[in-house]
């Protein structure tokens, strides 16, 4: 059991980073820049910030907390230290001599292709509708391309929305009609995520509809009827002002829109309490699925951020006839992660006997879950999500860590679909009435193209809504991708980016990324940011660690609440790798991770600070212990635990970074990135651990607290922020990792 945590009294921040000179590789630019000291460059000094310790006692172990007012965003005197914060962030990171070169590159980077698109929609009379993004604009905007069309419609464009002064709008999720005729999307402000759907009609382009305020589509999407004339959505509570934030998500209802009908008057469908048929938590989520050709509706009941989730069946034709006649399809112990229907039978993915998970199927009409045939068995092989086209099944599955898609004509085997390039591949695209699917291919180092397959000839064709950007196929990269032993003798996956002349002489700026949560897997993917860092002679790698999905949910079971450890002494061991091996040393050599990532690098500053010259925490969850005292700590219970429960306190506490910050410590600099409007990761969590490093740090060693007040959690944020961003990012760590000069 860990000892009691004492603080002793705040103190100033010593600021002597020495700031090295450096260059951009391939920069016109020859002149170098002298060594600048930050506390030379920075107009005003950190604010300290006050302690009033809270003591909280837990299972018989105390736990000081002395910043817990900041847990108050809204008083003053705390809003006033995190703008102080910020302003003392802002004056540090702009005065770096390499932050405005790498912004431009960033930005030259970014525009490199003349659009980008994504969230692709297929309908069967030919509509394309999808997000786009032009080069040089600052968020996507919703297009509708009809067949034969050269250029695509402009129907959303959320930039255009925001009056001066006001926080900007963002396009969240969105869902057409299955004919076309309209459209349902969600628009959120400022990064907040509290999203109110518009309805439109697609040929007029005119708002047909009062808004839907307070929607949830974090775990669903609108689902219209087959005659277009409605659409089933989920909804949060309206709460009173002063209701405490932890009920802001619970007792989630799924209502029925009727187009032309007052949104105050839609009916209920399901939710907590409305039938004993449904016996659901006021802590679940529950949305609906319609899928046309099916008889039947599928209601998918997420429990919080639990991956399995149960699933009831009803008739289409009885869903707003009072009285529901659900049929439980499974529940959360039978391990199903995904499902899809196709016509009156359901296709579940399940780990039940199956750590990497198979798939099985039942029927809509009787569902029985115990007597479900085996359609793929358990094997090797990850499967990782179901989708249904006309023609077939098509599978994202997992190859070592790889992407890649299987097709299943029902009745008929398995076949892998090799893509033309043999990249990592994804679904991307798909409808239960069109015959085949668009599917995206990646590598690390190259960008990646959509693709349209035709089963019927076997063959792929570029849809050309991802046209190839001027730096998408640089060469003079590589990508490795390595097996590391970890502190239990497990071996864990790294990928590792450089340039191909890159020395291995332990003095390569590095950033070891990772996140290793919810059993989501670190993809491959390109990223034209990823290769700002990579082109100036960073090294940049992934760390594969446990809590992912990689190798199937035993890879997540083995990273999540008792066994979370495991999730950040793979990452130390992945760094050990790259110092034993010569990529980096420890002075050059930084963690990097985000959300629940901020674990992953929280612990690993606090459990090994010597081996790291720097971190950055982007929206970390840090302080683990009052996690479930927040609006999204509740959902998150059944992934790290609740300190309700002894053994789930004695995770919590482990897992705390805030927590594990001690006297006399000489930590690595550590930036600590965080939008101020961020519902899902309260911006506290980074105002916490920062007054706390700065209070405790024993060496000379900076901790920044980056504050953006028109973001959230990083959804919905503008291109512009992201890119200044990470220019700050790759600034602060090409500084403190002491790059040499090219």
């Amino acid at each position: 059991m860990l000892p009691p945590i004492r603080f002793s009294s705040a103190r100033s921040l010593a600021s002597a980073l020495a700031v090295a000179s450096l260059l951009l590789v391939g920069c016109q630019s020859e002149h170098v820049e002298e060594e600048v000291s930050v506390s030379e460059s920075a107009s005003r000094k950190a604010p300290v910030a006050k302690i009033e310790n809270v003591v909280d006692t837990h299972w018989g172990v105390e736990v000081d907390d002395p910043y817990r007012y900041m847990e108050d965003v809204e008083d003053p005197y705390v809003e006033e230290w995190f703008r102080g914060q910020a302003a003392y962030a802002q004056d540090i990171l702009e005065a770096l001599p390499q932050r405005q070169e790498l912004l431009e590159r960033l930005v030259e980077l970014d525009q490199g292709a003349p659009f980008r698109t994504s969230g692709v929609k297929e309908l069967a009379n030919g509509d394309v509708f999808y997000f786009r993004r032009e080069a040089g604009e600052n968020s996507e905007k919703l297009y509708v391309q009809k067949p034969g069309d050269e250029e695509p419609r402009l129907l959303v464009d959320p930039e255009a929305l925001s009056t001066e002064g006001e926080e900007h709008y963002s396009l969240g999720v969105y869902q057409p009609s299955w004919d076309g005729k309209y459209v349902v999307y969600g628009l959120a402000q400022g990064g907040s995520e509290l999203t109110t759907y518009h309805i439109m009609e697609v040929a007029s382009g005119d708002v047909v509809d009062a808004p839907i305020t307070n929607v949830e589509t974090a775990y669903n999407r609108p689902q219209w009827t087959q005659n277009g004339e409605g659409f089933y959505y989920s909804r949060r509570r309206d709460l009173p002002e002063d209701a405490p934030v932890t009920e802001i998500y619970k007792q989630t209802s799924v209502r029925y829109h009727p187009l032309g009908a007052d949104p105050a008057k839609d009916p209920v469908v399901a939710g907590f309490g409305l039938s004993e048929r449904l016996p659901l938590l006021d802590t679940d989520f529950p949305s609906i699925v319609i899928t046309p050709g099916s008889d039947y509706a599928v209601l998918k009941v997420k429990h919080g951020d639990n991956n399995e989730i149960s699933l009831f069946s009803a008739p289409r034709t009885s869903l707003l006839g009072g009285d529901i006649l659900w049929s439980r399809i499974s529940e959360e112990a039978d391990l199903v992660k995904d499902f899809i229907a196709v016509g009156n039978d359901i296709y579940l993915m399940t780990a039940e006997d199956a750590p990497r998970y198979r798939l099985v199927r039942t029927s809509l009409a009787e569902p029985d879950y115990q007597k479900a045939s085996v359609v793929i068995p358990a094997g090797e092989m990850v499967l990782s999500g179901v989708n249904a086209a006309k023609d077939a099944l098509y599978i994202d599955a997992l190859i070592d860590g790889v992407s890649t898609v299987l097709r299943l004509v029902p009745g008929g085997d398995v076949e892998r679909l090799e893509m033309p390039r043999g990249g990592a591949a994804y679904v991307s695209a798909i409808s239960p009435l069109i015959d085949g699917a668009r599917m995206y291919e990646s590598s690390w180092i190259q960008g990646g193209v959509r693709f349209r397959y035709d089963p019927e000839s076997g063959t792929f064709t570029d849809d050309g809504l991802v046209p190839q950007g001027a730096f998408d196929a640089m060469e003079g990269f590589v990508a490795k991708d390595v097996l590391v032993t970890s502190h239990d003798g497990t071996k864990v996956p790294l990928s590792i980016l450089h340039r191909a002349d890159l020395e291995l002489d332990g003095s390569n700026p590095t950033i070891v990324a990772g996140y290793g949560s919810y059993g989501i897997s670190m993809d491959v993917s390109f990223s034209t940011i990823r290769m700002a860092w990579i082109e100036q002679g960073g090294i940049y790698a992934i760390a594969h660690v446990r809590g992912g999905g990689e190798y199937g949910k035993e890879w997540h079971y083995a990273g999540r609440m008792s066994t979370k450890a495991n999730t950040w002494l793979d990452l130390i061991a992945s760094t050990e790798y790259l110092i034993d091996q010569g990529y980096t040393s420890a002075a050059h050599v930084a963690p990097m991770g985000g959300s629940a990532g901020g674990i992953l690098v929280g612990r690993s500053i606090t459990d090994r600070p010597e081996l790291f010259g720097a971190a950055v925490v982007q929206v970390g969850m840090l302080d683990a212990i009052r996690a479930e005292t927040t609006t999204n700590g509740v959902p998150n219970i059944k992934e790290f635990g609740t300190v309700t429960e002894e053994q789930g306190f004695k995770d919590l506490l482990a897992m705390s970074a805030y927590h594990h910050v001690e006297e006399g410590v000489d930590y690595p600099a550590t930036l600590l990135t965080h939008g101020f409007n961020d519902p899902r990761v309260n911006p506290w969590m980074s105002g916490k651990m920062a007054a706390r490093m700065q209070a405790v740090n024993e060496g000379d060693s900076d901790v920044l607290l980056r504050i953006d007040f028109d973001a959230g959690h990083g959804i919905g944020s503008t291109r512009e922020q992201i890119l200044e961003q990470y220019a700050d990012i790759f600034a602060f760590l090409f500084a403190e990792l002491k790059k040499p000069s090219a």
